[in-house]
């Protein structure tokens, strides 16, 4: 059998792993590939790092790979988190190294990240990073799938509607949705939970932002549609050409059709209906562009499908793992139930957006939570110019890349770095003073404008589960991270509860 014959078979065994989306088996499969085909890479292609170029330029230190194709796929994919955080020890802040056939530079640290967070988007681009994700779940002619200074436009449209006006009311609404959800809890018991506030989550963001009418039909079959929709964001979807028939792929289109069709009846009615309600939908329907051109029933769908995904992913992750923090420590999580009772009576009637705002230790629980498991680990943009980053220059065509979850734990910026102390915000932090040290939800240009609304939402849920339940870990196992997904969720999220009474 000749050397391509066993390529060709590998090859072969490496797709079928693609096609049943077993990222495991399909990065052994390709590595035996690549290995195979190593020396006739070596022999055809003379590989030319990005330092070895004779042009003037210093570019970033580059970690070098035996494979050619995969470079470091393999132990980036096992631990993310260690293999940044080891590179940044031997390079410093700025690096570059190459996964899938594709360069990437991280920038480590607020000085470095800088670049990232104050970049125009005509040099950092972030279309070319994230449209082939985000445009088969949110439709097309809306977020990246548009010139960046639509989406400005479709950006701003959304952040009218998330005001402080509305937030009042929000919080009502997902205390209701809260008490409603954990009636089949029970009064004691072991239970997932973040399946629970993935659920809940959706239902929330659902009734405050989508509209009564959306929130109506939102049954279980149509919330089996958006977690098949949901589906769309994995790595396959990032790496893989949006056309392969995976299963994910095919259960991703056929639910964004069915959301979009549901969508699309619930604006023609609004649209014929006399009364306006006070909701995202109603400000989409509403809204023009600066031409003067309204929204048509295509991009408002999309917006709202991209509203709820978006944010569903953040907070539900987060919100489980402020709730694991709070389980494994007694003492706080008695501290934050009677801050609730100093802050809103002793009978704990029906919370306000007002007091929410006066739940100070909530709040710093919930800061800490997000500094040391940030949901996104890695937020990425391609530069399309050479850009240039203290001594370095990074050539055009690199994934210019910023880990909230590294500068979040810096030794050198944090103090007891690993520990969840959410006192470190009340007196002299050292990352204060530095700009990009604290990124859980971007900075800068490109900062969330889901920010306030998430804080509501999570803080809201959070108080009425306090009121709820006493809450401690299972025998006393704390979740490791899942760094398979791109959201980095907790394994194995069993807690132990106890209804109050």
């Amino acid at each position: 059998m000749t050397i391509f014959e066993v390529s060709n078979r590998l090859m072969e065994s490496a797709v079928e792993k693609i096609m049943s989306e077993n990222l495991t088996f399909t990065i052994l499969a390709m590595s035996a590939f690549t290995l195979t085909l190593a020396y006739l890479f070596k022999m055809v292609f003379k590989q030319q790092q990005p330092q070895d170029k004779d042009d003037g330029h210093k570019y970033p230190p580059y970690i070098p790979s035996s494979l050619p194709f995969l470079g470091h796929a393999i132990a980036f994919g096992k631990s993310p988190i260690d293999f940044l955080e080891n590179a940044y020890k031997k390079y410093g802040p700025v690096f570059s190294f190459t996964m899938v056939g594709k360069t990437f530079t991280y920038l480590v640290g607020s000085e470095a990240s800088a670049l990232m967070f104050n970049s125009k988007n005509e040099d950092l681009n972030a279309e070319d990073v994230y449209s082939q994700l985000t445009t088969p779940v949110f439709g097309k002619g809306v977020a990246y799938d548009v010139p960046n200074h639509v989406f400005l436009e479709q950006k701003k449209m959304l952040k009218t509607g998330l005001n402080v006006a509305r937030f009042k009311q929000h919080v009502q609404l997902i205390e209701e949705e809260t008490r409603q959800y954990f009636l089949r809890w029970g009064d004691s018991g072991e239970k997932n939970l973040f399946e629970a506030l993935s659920e809940l989550i959706i239902l929330t963001a659902s009734r405050c932002l989508h509209g009564v009418e959306i929130r109506s039909v939102l049954t279980e079959s149509v919330a089996q549609l958006y977690t098949d929709l949901d589906g769309g964001f994995t790595h396959a979807a990032w790496i893989l050409p949006p056309w392969i028939p995976l299963p994910s792929f095919r259960q991703r289109d056929r639910a964004h059709k069915a959301i979009k069709q549901i969508f699309y009846e619930v604006i023609e009615k609004r649209r014929k209906s006399a009364e306006k309600e006070e909701d995202i939908l109603q400000t989409l329907i509403d809204a023009t562009y600066k031409d003067g051109r309204a929204l048509n029933d295509d991009e408002i769908s999309g917006m709202l499908i991209g509203l709820l995904l978006a944010g569903q992913h953040t907070s539900s992750t987060t919100s489980a793992w402020l709730g694991f923090f709070l389980a494994q420590d007694s003492a706080l999580q008695k501290s934050c139930y009677n801050e609730q009772k100093q802050v809103c009576g002793e009978n704990l009637p029906a919370i306000t957006y007002e007091q929410l705002k006066d739940l100070n230790l909530l709040d710093r629980c919930l800061k800490e939570t997000l500094r040391l498991r940030p949901p996104i680990m890695t937020m990425m943009r391609m530069a399309r110019t050479p850009q240039k980053v203290g001594d370095y220059t990074i050539p055009a065509g690199h994934q210019v890349c910023v880990s909230p979850t590294v500068n979040h734990r810096l030794q050198d910026t944090w103090n007891h770095r690993m520990d969840f102390d959410p006192d470190r915000y009340l007196g002299d932090n050292p990352a204060a003073a530095e700009k990009f040290a604290y990124i859980p939800f971007g900075a800068g240009r490109h900062r969330c404008i889901g920010e306030n609304f998430a804080y509501v939402q999570i803080k809201t849920i959070w108080s009425t589960l306090l009121r709820l339940f006493e809450f401690e870990l299972v025998d006393g196992y704390f979740p490791t991270v899942n760094y398979t997904t791109m959201i980095h969720t907790p394994n194995n999220p069993i807690i132990r509860y106890r209804r109050r009474t």
